[in-house]
């Protein structure tokens, strides 16, 4: 198991005059699946975002360290995975081109055995070569799922992510959940009731208001 930890110190945003949340304080350790819980508008997806680095907070520090050596912030994709229903896929691509092409641009080398062993996992193996645009919803969802975890990272955030999937492929997110937190850090930014059952700890983003 990675030795990989996430410490967030006084994390506070604020867009225009409204506060989001405030003075967030806490630890994340590998081997453990983490809930930021609350209701739509409540800052979930804002603190992964922060968390993520995709968006800086407006107060406060987000330390991500592995065997307590600080990881840079133009390090960070390297470690970090994350998975939310707005990232964007290039429908005119193929599943395999998008994957090949984002590998590419993360600066990773293409590893064609695991690509075939996610796109397996994830039964979309057989529309390899298909492009996108002809994907349903929830097949570009576990598309997201699978250039995620390609790199194998020690961080892995899933923003809502039983959003567009029926049971069978809420079942296999679950699992990825599950297998993933054995070793790593996972944490699942959600309102639904199955997604937060799977967290041993949650953290509720509404408490941090003032």
């Amino acid at each position: 198991m990675t030795n990989y930890t996430l410490t967030l110190q006084d994390v506070t945003k604020i867009f225009g005059r409204r506060l989001i949340f405030d003075k967030i304080n806490y630890e994340f350790k590998s081997g453990s699946v983490y809930g930021l819980a609350g209701k739509n508008g409540s800052g979930k997806s804002t603190l992964a975002k922060i968390i993520a680095g995709i968006i800086s907070p407006t107060r406060g520090k987000v330390l991500h360290k592995q065997d307590d050596s600080l990881i840079i912030s133009e390090n960070l994709h390297d470690h970090l995975g994350f998975v939310s229903p707005y990232l964007v896929l290039y429908d005119e691509f193929t599943a395999g081109e998008n994957l090949h092409h984002f590998t590419r641009i993360r600066g990773s080398k293409t590893d064609d055995e695991k690509i075939k062993f996610w796109l397996d996992k994830f039964n979309l193996y057989d529309r390899r070569n298909d492009q996108l645009k002809g994907f349903s919803s929830g097949m570009k969802q576990r598309m997201k799922i699978i250039f995620a975890l390609l790199h194998e990272p020690q961080l892995i955030i899933f923003d809502e992510p039983t959003s567009n999937l029926d049971n069978e492929g809420k079942e296999k997110v679950y699992e990825i959940i599950n297998e993933q937190g054995e070793k790593n850090i996972v944490i699942v930014a959600s309102n639904e009731t199955g997604d937060l059952e799977l967290c041993s700890q949650v953290l509720q983003v509404e408490e941090f208001k003032s």
